[in-house]
């Protein structure tokens, strides 16, 4: 099997599970909030955040991964950047209308794009762009019912995407930057993360159901969904690193876009959730977006191949005839009939999600 096989094969692998772990924690979430009352979404957040750190940890003892420290202040501005977010996303859906709140998700892609356009130089064809204005209006007609706007809301909301956006680019660019895997990068933010969030999580969650955490009645049920909820975590968190690492933050949004809708599926069939006409014309237009981008992508990385393997072609072809047409002075340069090694291939991994 080729590196560029294997490549794809963990691609598949992360998206995948990041997709069933981030559907079964948004289910078991949905019972420990709704049905049993804990409402306490940050402070819940701080502890899978720890929950996560001491099994990687325990992975790091176990020797299944190499701890490989680098640039501390590095580290340390990106867990609190990412705690940061995860609180203003909470606070944007207190502040805000459901409806606003899905707005908010929505706008995360246009501006990732937005931002790796001016300051990566990233490009992204009018097919990829075609194919996000699919995926994003499907999502819309999906889960945007009301929009009420307020100011505090809508200041929370521009916040939390631009802190989201920056927060997810970096997981990529420190992993590519630095060349520390998914696991190691994780294993380093997480303590900041969590810190950032146990601190803030208690008043945060105060502020927005006015109720104490700590006053909470914890029943054995309660307890068994919250043990669930965070082992579940673990995996979520470990995917969503790796799958940024592995593509790029625009994929992992779109990814994110796939689980909404799996999780209206899923709430319907299992749950009763009610059901509309525009959940279901959403949910297909959604899919023809993700489709389209997958397809455009698939196509987009193919003729990058076919253009490094051409390039090759045309330099071993080169190397093939440069002994026999050198020649300076009446003497032939003969060469070791071996042509110059070839550049590694430079594959652009959004383009294999």
């Amino acid at each position: 099997m080729s590196d560029s096989q294997k490549f794809q094969l963990g691609t598949i692998g992360a998206l995948s599970l990041s997709v069933v772990s981030s559907v079964s924690i948004v289910i078991c979430n949905k019972a420990l909030i709704s049905t049993l009352g804990f409402t306490f979404a940050t402070t819940l957040t701080s502890w899978h955040l720890l929950v996560t750190f001491c099994s990687l940890h325990v992975a790091l003892l176990m020797k299944l991964f190499e701890h490989k420290p680098f640039d501390a202040r590095a580290v340390m501005g990106f867990g609190i950047l990412n705690g940061i977010s995860i609180g203003l996303l909470n606070l944007s859906l207190g502040f805000n209308s459901v409806g606003f709140y899905q707005m908010t998700k929505l706008a995360i892609i246009p501006c990732t794009v937005l931002l790796e356009t001016l300051f990566f130089r990233k490009k992204f064809s009018k097919s990829i762009q075609f194919s996000l204005t699919i995926l994003l209006l499907g999502v819309g007609i999906a889960t945007v019912t009301d929009l009420q706007l307020n100011a505090l809301g809508s200041f929370l909301s521009l916040l939390a995407v631009l802190t989201t956006c920056v927060a997810q680019i970096m997981t990529n660019t420190i992993q590519k930057k630095f060349k520390v895997s998914s696991t190691q990068l994780l294993y380093q933010s997480c303590p900041y993360q969590a810190l950032t969030l146990f601190v803030a999580g208690p008043f945060l969650d105060w502020c927005l159901t006015d109720l104490n955490v700590f006053a909470f009645k914890y029943t054995p049920q309660v307890l068994f969904f919250i043990v669930l909820s965070c082992l579940i975590s673990v995996s979520v968190n470990f995917s969503t690193f790796l799958v940024i690492g592995k593509t790029s933050a625009v994929t992992y949004q779109v990814l994110g876009h796939l689980k909404t809708c799996l999780v209206l599926g899923f709430g319907y069939v299992l749950l009763h959730d009610p059901f509309s006409w525009r959940n279901i014309l959403g949910i297909l237009v959604a899919i023809v977006g993700m489709v389209l981008y997958s397809y455009y992508c698939s196509l987009e990385s193919q003729q990058k191949c076919n253009e490094v393997s051409s390039a090759q072609l045309s330099q071993a072809k080169e190397s093939e005839s440069d002994p026999l047409l050198s020649v300076e002075n009446g003497v032939a340069i003969l060469g070791d009939g071996v042509g110059p090694k070839a550049p590694p291939w430079s594959l652009n991994k959004d383009l294999h999600a």
